[in-house]
């Protein structure tokens, strides 16, 4: 570095680990650090628990695995003897007993400074207090000759608690002159605007600059959207790295009378519907590379969540690795035919029909006798779903393909989907997508696609299928609205329930119908069984069911409906003072 530390060049690598491949994490790292030196950089930095993939859960409790992380973190070290860029990198750590999440700067050949985080998340998808000890608050390391903070993701995100500690408060008293932030921060709809504005805050207290670094790429219900930035100290946009992409960028920095200031590129985010489009495609194409799939195998009926599919599954795998399948019976009409061979024509992606009559009436036959005496019902119509979810497994089994199952998040709520059936699958791209939104993102495919998608430009979803009002075709003339309320009315019921978590009351209030309101919370409730035997999906809402909501099965509790008793403080006194003399006692 020239000057004595009066200028400093920082490579960010924004990349996509895998978890539980240390050795793959770790030869990436090598790549970028590469790839850094040749740019000329003093340092590169890497996402938080970058080597061990993020997030890894309890694995990091396996002693082999924290062992084979501590080993590629030293054999890294060891490569920084040869006078290139030192490297920022995360790793888990264990030290006197604990297990930390942590950052190690790798200098000059050795492990120069460790860092653990110390603010650990245990809200929404992240349950880190369950697998990390809580580090100590420490000061700056000095990186060629710069003080520069090391808080981890959470370390920025101050909360109102007893237990949190103000880490950037204390980097900045202590001298630090850069803040670089590491970080694994999934995606979710308004999470660009909400992670500027609390990085902002800090910027502000601290009159430091910051360098946010997420990482990218899909693991399993998570996609990390990276769109990683930097703020100078007067909190201007030094840099805005691109979303739901790769990105190793190379910043220069430079000390003048008032700190640290970098200017470098400034990539588009995005956000919105685009944002969750990108998001499905990233989530289902990580799902499948990263889990060692050739191709991917659906289901297609001629409606919009398998259309809405396709298209999602062409854009991340390419045509050649996505195989369509229609399973006409006798209630499937001519136009869904046509409208699932125009799909497969647009997308270009390989289509078969088969028929599944015989099995059907194979299985009534067989049926018969224990169906005696008794009426035709759901039952029937489940048949037709479970035939086809038995045909995809088999073509599954024998060719290698994954199954992608196609149940939006109104009928994942309501349980309107067939065990063993239609959610038969290894994954689900729209499974936090709501049908409304379905519809939203068929249309907006049409005229967009995110950069790096492999389907064909232009309309790829046949109109016809967006226009047509939607149906299972499990009996004659059936319709979505046979028995649930408009889509518009019913996600905006099912939004409350789920994300909001307000009360029935407050719902009606807000001007919805009392007796369906109660009704779609019963079947919200009823359908927990199912969601839990349902594919893992892509996460794209504040509120996804799965790592977000764990509802227990069994469970009879049920709001009535009906405006909510103020709390009797009298009691809560008396229950409190009970409480202190029975400790005294």
């Amino acid at each position: 570095m020239t000057d004595t530390a009066a200028r400093l060049t920082i490579s960010l690598a924004q990349l996509n680990p895998t978890v539980g491949d240390i050795a793959g994490n770790a030869a990436m790292a090598r790549a970028a650090r590469a790839q850094a030196a040749a740019e000329g950089a003093e340092l590169v930095v890497f996402p938080e628990l970058f080597i061990s993939g993020y997030p890894p859960e309890d694995l990091v409790l396996k002693p082999a695995f924290q062992t084979a992380c501590r080993a590629a973190v030293e054999d890294l070290a060891r490569e920084t003897a040869d006078g290139g860029p030192a490297m920022l990198i995360g790793s888990p750590w264990l030290d006197g007993g604990k297990l930390y999440n942590a950052c190690a700067l790798l200098d000059g050949g050795r492990i120069a400074a460790i860092r653990t985080k110390v603010n650990l998340p245990n809200y929404g998808v992240f349950d880190e207090k369950r697998v990390f000890s809580r580090g100590p608050v420490s000061g700056p390391m000095t990186i060629r000759g710069v003080r520069v903070g090391v808080p981890i993701c959470e370390d920025t995100w101050l909360e109102e608690s007893e237990d949190y500690e103000n880490v950037v408060e204390c980097l900045a008293e202590t001298g630090a002159e850069i803040l670089i932030v590491p970080n694994g921060s999934p995606y979710a709809r308004g999470k660009s605007d909400l992670r500027l504005s609390v990085q902002v805050a800090r910027v502000t207290e601290s009159d430091l600059p910051l360098v946010y670094l997420n990482q990218v790429g899909g693991q399993d219900e998570l996609v990390f959207d990276g769109a990683s930035f930097v703020l100078n100290a007067d909190r201007s946009l030094a840099a805005q790295l691109p979303a739901f992409a790769e990105s190793i960028t190379t910043l220069h920095w430079q000390k003048g009378a008032s700190g640290w200031r970098c200017d470098g590129p400034v990539a588009p985010t995005l956000d919105g519907d685009e944002g969750d489009y990108a998001a499905c495609v990233l989530g289902l194409r990580d799902y499948v590379r990263k889990n060692g799939f050739p191709g991917v195998l659906l289901g297609i009926s001629g409606g919009i969540d398998s259309a809405l599919c396709a298209a999602i599954a062409v854009d991340a795998l390419g045509a050649d690795k996505v195989r369509g399948v229609m399973l006409p019976f006798r209630y499937t009409a001519q136009i869904s035919l046509d409208d699932a061979d125009g799909l497969a024509s647009a997308l270009g992606f390989g289509y078969e029909v088969l028929p599944i009559a015989a099995a059907v009436n194979g299985f009534e036959d067989i049926l018969a006798k224990p169906f005696a005496g008794l009426k035709r019902d759901i039952t029937e119509e489940n048949l037709q779903a479970r035939t086809r979810g038995t045909l995809l497994m088999a073509i599954s089994n024998k060719t290698g393909a994954m199954v992608v199952t196609t149940g939006n998040k109104s009928e994942m709520s309501v349980g309107y989907a067939t065990l063993y059936g239609d959610m038969n699958g290894g994954f689900n791209p729209i499974k936090d997508i709501y049908k409304t939104e379905v519809f939203r993102l068929s249309s907006l495919r049409n005229r967009w696609k995110p950069d790096g998608a492999l389907g064909p430009d232009g309309e790829v979803i046949p109109e016809s299928i967006i226009v047509r009002p939607p149906t299972a075709e499990l009996r004659e003339n059936q319709t979505d609205q046979d028995s649930l309320p408009p889509y518009e009315v019913l996600d905006a019921i099912l939004e409350r329930l789920v994300e909001r978590e307000e009360p029935l009351a407050t719902i009606v209030a807000e001007g919805f119908d009392r007796d369906t309101v109660v009704r779609i919370d019963r079947l919200l409730n009823i359908a927990e069984y199912k969601r839990r035997q349902a594919a893992p999906g892509v996460k794209v809402t504040r509120k996804n069911f799965g790592r977000d909501r764990r509802y227990p099965i069994t469970n009879r509790f049920r709001d009535k409906a009906e405006p909510l008793a103020a709390p009797d403080e009298a009691l809560l006194v008396r229950a409190n003072r009970a409480s202190s003399e029975a400790f005294e006692r």
